[in-house]
Protein backbone atom coordinates (compact mmCIF):
# COMPACT_ATOMS: atom_id res chain seq x y z
CA UNK A 1 0.00 0.00 0.00
CA UNK A 2 2.70 2.48 0.88
CA UNK A 3 4.50 1.75 -2.50
CA UNK A 4 1.36 2.65 -4.56
CA UNK A 5 0.93 5.75 -2.44
CA UNK A 6 4.32 6.45 -2.89
CA UNK A 7 3.94 6.05 -6.74
CA UNK A 8 1.19 8.17 -7.42
CA UNK A 9 2.52 10.76 -5.15
CA UNK A 10 6.08 10.56 -7.76
CA UNK A 11 3.82 10.35 -10.39
CA UNK A 12 1.62 13.60 -9.26
CA UNK A 13 4.76 15.54 -8.72
CA UNK A 14 6.33 14.50 -12.36
CA UNK A 15 3.12 16.09 -13.64
CA UNK A 16 2.99 19.40 -11.76
CA UNK A 17 6.31 19.86 -13.09
CA UNK A 18 5.13 19.35 -16.36
CA UNK A 19 2.42 21.25 -15.57
CA UNK A 20 4.03 24.19 -14.34
CA UNK A 21 6.65 23.84 -17.70
CA UNK A 22 4.13 24.23 -20.45
CA UNK A 23 0.50 23.18 -19.46
CA UNK A 24 -0.54 26.77 -18.16
CA UNK A 25 -1.51 27.60 -21.73
CA UNK A 26 -3.63 24.93 -22.42
CA UNK A 27 -5.31 25.47 -19.28
CA UNK A 28 -5.86 28.95 -20.39
CA UNK A 29 -7.80 27.65 -24.26
CA UNK A 30 -9.51 24.97 -22.34
CA UNK A 31 -10.74 27.97 -19.18
CA UNK A 32 -11.67 30.39 -22.38
CA UNK A 33 -13.26 27.22 -23.97
CA UNK A 34 -15.61 26.09 -20.94
CA UNK A 35 -16.33 29.74 -20.34
CA UNK A 36 -18.59 29.88 -23.20
CA UNK A 37 -20.79 27.10 -22.17
CA UNK A 38 -20.58 28.21 -18.53
CA UNK A 39 -21.31 31.47 -18.79
CA UNK A 40 -24.60 30.91 -20.77
CA UNK A 41 -26.26 28.57 -18.52
CA UNK A 42 -25.29 30.98 -15.55
CA UNK A 43 -27.31 33.84 -17.84
CA UNK A 44 -29.78 31.17 -18.77
CA UNK A 45 -30.62 30.17 -15.33
CA UNK A 46 -30.73 34.02 -13.94
CA UNK A 47 -33.69 34.55 -16.52
CA UNK A 48 -35.54 31.60 -15.79
CA UNK A 49 -35.53 32.60 -12.22
CA UNK A 50 -36.68 35.67 -13.45
CA UNK A 51 -39.45 34.44 -15.20
CA UNK A 52 -40.66 31.80 -12.56
CA UNK A 53 -40.79 34.31 -10.57
CA UNK A 54 -43.23 36.88 -12.72
CA UNK A 55 -45.20 33.96 -13.68
CA UNK A 56 -46.54 33.15 -10.24
CA UNK A 57 -48.85 36.25 -10.12
CA UNK A 58 -50.13 36.25 -13.41
CA UNK A 59 -52.07 40.00 -14.22
CA UNK A 60 -54.36 40.65 -16.83
CA UNK A 61 -55.39 44.23 -17.48
CA UNK A 62 -58.87 44.87 -18.77
CA UNK A 63 -59.14 48.21 -20.85
CA UNK A 64 -62.83 49.49 -21.01
CA UNK A 65 -63.91 51.27 -23.79
CA UNK A 66 -63.75 54.98 -23.68
CA UNK A 67 -67.04 55.84 -24.31
CA UNK A 68 -68.02 53.68 -21.01
CA UNK A 69 -69.59 56.21 -18.49
CA UNK A 70 -68.03 55.73 -14.85
CA UNK A 71 -71.12 54.28 -13.47
CA UNK A 72 -71.24 51.58 -16.50
CA UNK A 73 -67.65 50.87 -15.65
CA UNK A 74 -68.13 50.40 -11.73
CA UNK A 75 -70.99 48.22 -13.08
CA UNK A 76 -68.61 45.24 -14.49
CA UNK A 77 -67.33 44.72 -10.90
CA UNK A 78 -69.79 42.66 -9.53
CA UNK A 79 -69.46 40.24 -12.83
CA UNK A 80 -65.44 40.52 -12.44
CA UNK A 81 -65.82 39.98 -8.63
CA UNK A 82 -68.20 36.55 -9.02
CA UNK A 83 -65.91 34.98 -11.51
CA UNK A 84 -63.91 32.09 -8.98
CA UNK A 85 -60.97 32.32 -11.43
CA UNK A 86 -59.58 35.99 -10.45
CA UNK A 87 -58.02 36.71 -6.99
CA UNK A 88 -58.19 39.87 -6.78
CA UNK A 89 -59.19 43.07 -8.31
CA UNK A 90 -58.38 46.37 -8.74
CA UNK A 91 -60.47 49.38 -10.65
CA UNK A 92 -58.26 51.90 -12.22
CA UNK A 93 -59.74 54.78 -13.00
CA UNK A 94 -58.79 56.99 -16.27
CA UNK A 95 -58.07 59.86 -13.87
CA UNK A 96 -55.49 58.23 -11.65
CA UNK A 97 -53.99 56.16 -15.10
CA UNK A 98 -52.85 59.70 -16.45
CA UNK A 99 -51.65 60.43 -13.27
CA UNK A 100 -49.16 57.73 -12.77
CA UNK A 101 -48.03 58.31 -16.81
CA UNK A 102 -47.38 61.70 -15.16
CA UNK A 103 -45.46 60.54 -12.87
CA UNK A 104 -43.28 58.46 -14.87
CA UNK A 105 -41.97 61.78 -16.80
CA UNK A 106 -44.94 62.07 -19.95
CA UNK A 107 -46.16 64.99 -18.28
CA UNK A 108 -45.11 67.05 -20.98
CA UNK A 109 -46.66 64.84 -23.63
CA UNK A 110 -49.96 64.28 -21.94
CA UNK A 111 -50.03 68.39 -21.18
CA UNK A 112 -50.17 68.81 -25.21
CA UNK A 113 -53.57 66.92 -25.21
CA UNK A 114 -56.71 68.24 -25.21
CA UNK A 115 -58.46 65.90 -23.05
CA UNK A 116 -57.45 62.24 -21.01
CA UNK A 117 -56.91 59.89 -24.23
CA UNK A 118 -56.67 57.16 -21.46
CA UNK A 119 -58.71 54.50 -20.44
CA UNK A 120 -60.93 53.06 -17.49
CA UNK A 121 -59.25 49.90 -16.46
CA UNK A 122 -59.45 46.90 -14.15
CA UNK A 123 -56.44 44.96 -12.92
CA UNK A 124 -57.67 41.71 -11.82
CA UNK A 125 -54.83 38.89 -10.61
CA UNK A 126 -55.48 34.84 -11.67
CA UNK A 127 -55.86 32.19 -9.01
CA UNK A 128 -56.83 29.27 -11.03
CA UNK A 129 -57.50 28.03 -14.65
CA UNK A 130 -56.30 28.35 -18.14
CA UNK A 131 -54.90 32.44 -18.58
CA UNK A 132 -55.68 32.61 -22.15
CA UNK A 133 -59.34 31.12 -21.71
CA UNK A 134 -59.68 33.91 -19.05
CA UNK A 135 -58.62 36.62 -21.23
CA UNK A 136 -61.04 35.36 -23.77
CA UNK A 137 -63.68 35.31 -21.79
CA UNK A 138 -63.20 38.79 -20.58
CA UNK A 139 -62.20 40.00 -24.05
CA UNK A 140 -66.32 39.02 -24.50
CA UNK A 141 -67.75 41.17 -21.99
CA UNK A 142 -70.06 43.99 -22.51
CA UNK A 143 -67.80 47.66 -22.50
CA UNK A 144 -64.40 45.73 -22.95
CA UNK A 145 -61.99 47.09 -25.54
CA UNK A 146 -58.97 45.82 -24.72
CA UNK A 147 -57.42 42.13 -22.45
CA UNK A 148 -53.96 42.43 -21.93
CA UNK A 149 -52.12 39.78 -20.34
CA UNK A 150 -48.97 41.00 -18.45
CA UNK A 151 -47.74 37.72 -18.12
CA UNK A 152 -47.80 37.02 -21.83
CA UNK A 153 -44.53 37.91 -22.50
CA UNK A 154 -42.98 35.40 -19.50
CA UNK A 155 -44.45 32.59 -21.90
CA UNK A 156 -42.11 34.48 -24.68
CA UNK A 157 -39.13 34.12 -22.72
CA UNK A 158 -39.72 30.93 -20.98
CA UNK A 159 -39.88 29.35 -24.58
CA UNK A 160 -36.79 31.68 -25.82
CA UNK A 161 -35.03 30.32 -22.99
CA UNK A 162 -35.43 26.43 -23.61
CA UNK A 163 -34.06 27.24 -27.11
CA UNK A 164 -31.28 28.82 -25.52
CA UNK A 165 -30.64 26.01 -23.06
CA UNK A 166 -31.04 23.43 -25.75
CA UNK A 167 -28.37 25.98 -28.28
CA UNK A 168 -25.90 25.81 -24.60
CA UNK A 169 -25.90 22.12 -24.32
CA UNK A 170 -24.88 21.94 -28.11
CA UNK A 171 -22.08 24.28 -27.76
CA UNK A 172 -20.92 22.13 -24.34
CA UNK A 173 -20.56 18.97 -26.17
CA UNK A 174 -19.17 20.63 -29.14
CA UNK A 175 -16.30 22.53 -26.99
CA UNK A 176 -16.16 19.23 -25.01
CA UNK A 177 -14.56 17.38 -27.76
CA UNK A 178 -12.35 20.33 -28.32
CA UNK A 179 -11.02 20.05 -24.61
CA UNK A 180 -10.37 16.63 -25.16
CA UNK A 181 -8.45 17.12 -28.53
CA UNK A 182 -6.33 20.04 -26.36
CA UNK A 183 -5.45 17.62 -23.82
CA UNK A 184 -4.90 14.74 -26.39
CA UNK A 185 -2.97 17.03 -28.53
CA UNK A 186 -1.05 17.90 -25.54
CA UNK A 187 -0.18 14.64 -24.06
CA UNK A 188 1.00 13.55 -27.45
CA UNK A 189 3.56 16.43 -27.38
CA UNK A 190 4.58 15.20 -24.22
CA UNK A 191 4.80 11.57 -24.98
CA UNK A 192 6.95 12.45 -27.84
CA UNK A 193 9.49 14.43 -26.30
CA UNK A 194 9.73 11.37 -23.60
CA UNK A 195 9.52 8.59 -25.88
CA UNK A 196 13.01 7.48 -25.41
CA UNK A 197 12.70 7.47 -22.04
CA UNK A 198 9.60 5.83 -22.00
CA UNK A 199 10.98 3.26 -24.04
CA UNK A 200 13.97 2.33 -22.08
CA UNK A 201 11.37 2.13 -19.12
CA UNK A 202 9.32 -0.75 -20.88
CA UNK A 203 12.79 -2.27 -21.16
CA UNK A 204 14.11 -2.54 -17.73
CA UNK A 205 10.15 -3.79 -16.98
CA UNK A 206 8.02 -0.74 -15.90
CA UNK A 207 4.24 -1.36 -16.58
CA UNK A 208 1.81 0.68 -18.58
CA UNK A 209 0.51 1.86 -15.67
CA UNK A 210 3.67 3.33 -14.17
CA UNK A 211 3.56 5.27 -17.64
CA UNK A 212 0.32 6.15 -17.64
CA UNK A 213 -0.14 7.57 -14.44
CA UNK A 214 1.93 10.66 -14.57
CA UNK A 215 0.34 11.55 -18.10
CA UNK A 216 -2.96 10.55 -16.42
CA UNK A 217 -2.26 13.17 -13.51
CA UNK A 218 -1.23 16.09 -16.21
CA UNK A 219 -4.67 15.91 -17.87
CA UNK A 220 -6.18 15.94 -15.15
CA UNK A 221 -4.16 19.01 -13.95
CA UNK A 222 -4.89 20.88 -17.35
CA UNK A 223 -8.70 20.67 -17.41
CA UNK A 224 -9.44 21.26 -13.26
CA UNK A 225 -6.90 24.76 -13.99
CA UNK A 226 -9.08 25.38 -16.83
CA UNK A 227 -12.33 24.28 -15.27
CA UNK A 228 -11.38 26.96 -12.34
CA UNK A 229 -10.43 29.67 -14.70
CA UNK A 230 -13.49 29.11 -16.55
CA UNK A 231 -15.44 29.93 -13.18
CA UNK A 232 -13.06 32.75 -12.33
CA UNK A 233 -13.80 34.83 -15.90
CA UNK A 234 -17.33 33.60 -15.79
CA UNK A 235 -17.82 35.43 -12.62
CA UNK A 236 -15.78 38.72 -13.83
CA UNK A 237 -18.04 38.87 -16.54
CA UNK A 238 -21.37 38.63 -14.46
CA UNK A 239 -20.31 41.02 -12.18
CA UNK A 240 -19.17 43.41 -15.11
CA UNK A 241 -22.69 43.05 -16.66
CA UNK A 242 -24.56 43.54 -13.16
CA UNK A 243 -23.29 46.97 -12.85
CA UNK A 244 -25.63 47.65 -15.72
CA UNK A 245 -28.16 45.48 -14.86
CA UNK A 246 -28.70 46.83 -11.67
CA UNK A 247 -28.99 50.14 -13.32
CA UNK A 248 -31.64 49.20 -15.45
CA UNK A 249 -33.39 46.71 -12.92
CA UNK A 250 -33.80 50.21 -10.71
CA UNK A 251 -35.49 51.99 -13.57
CA UNK A 252 -37.99 48.97 -13.04
CA UNK A 253 -38.40 49.17 -9.44
CA UNK A 254 -36.82 46.23 -9.49
CA UNK A 255 -33.83 44.27 -7.40
CA UNK A 256 -32.77 41.45 -10.39
CA UNK A 257 -29.43 40.52 -10.77
CA UNK A 258 -27.88 37.83 -13.04
CA UNK A 259 -27.05 35.25 -10.66
CA UNK A 260 -23.02 33.74 -10.41
CA UNK A 261 -22.49 29.84 -10.72
CA UNK A 262 -23.88 28.41 -7.56
CA UNK A 263 -20.46 26.64 -5.58
CA UNK A 264 -22.18 23.22 -6.38
CA UNK A 265 -22.31 24.49 -10.30
CA UNK A 266 -18.84 25.67 -10.08
CA UNK A 267 -17.50 22.60 -8.34
CA UNK A 268 -19.24 20.30 -11.50
CA UNK A 269 -17.72 22.35 -14.23
CA UNK A 270 -13.84 21.70 -12.29
CA UNK A 271 -14.57 18.57 -12.02
CA UNK A 272 -16.32 17.82 -15.98
CA UNK A 273 -13.21 19.72 -17.18
CA UNK A 274 -10.56 17.47 -14.72
CA UNK A 275 -12.94 14.53 -16.17
CA UNK A 276 -12.78 15.66 -19.94
CA UNK A 277 -8.41 16.19 -19.66
CA UNK A 278 -8.12 12.56 -18.05
CA UNK A 279 -10.00 11.29 -20.69
CA UNK A 280 -7.86 12.98 -23.28
CA UNK A 281 -4.96 11.86 -21.67
CA UNK A 282 -6.30 8.41 -21.86
CA UNK A 283 -6.75 8.17 -25.37
CA UNK A 284 -3.60 9.65 -25.95
CA UNK A 285 -1.34 7.58 -24.30
CA UNK A 286 -3.30 4.32 -24.87
CA UNK A 287 -2.78 5.02 -28.79
CA UNK A 288 0.76 5.90 -28.76
CA UNK A 289 1.71 3.21 -26.37
CA UNK A 290 -0.30 0.70 -29.07
CA UNK A 291 2.22 2.36 -31.95
CA UNK A 292 5.11 1.82 -29.55
CA UNK A 293 4.56 -2.12 -28.63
Amino acid sequence: MRAWARQHRQAFAAALRRFKGGGLLSALVIGVALALPAGGYALLESLRGLATRASLDPQVTVFLKTELKRAEAQALERPLRADRRIATLRFVPREEALRELNAQGLSDVTAALSQNPLPDAYVVTLRSGELDLLVADLARMPGVAHVQADSAWVRRLAALAAIGRLAVWMLAFLLALGLVAVTFNTIRLQILTQREEIEVSKLIGATDAFIRRPFYYLGLLQGMAGGALAVVMVWLALALLNREVRVLAESFDSAFRLSHLPPGDALAVMALAGLLGWLGAHLSVSKHLREMD
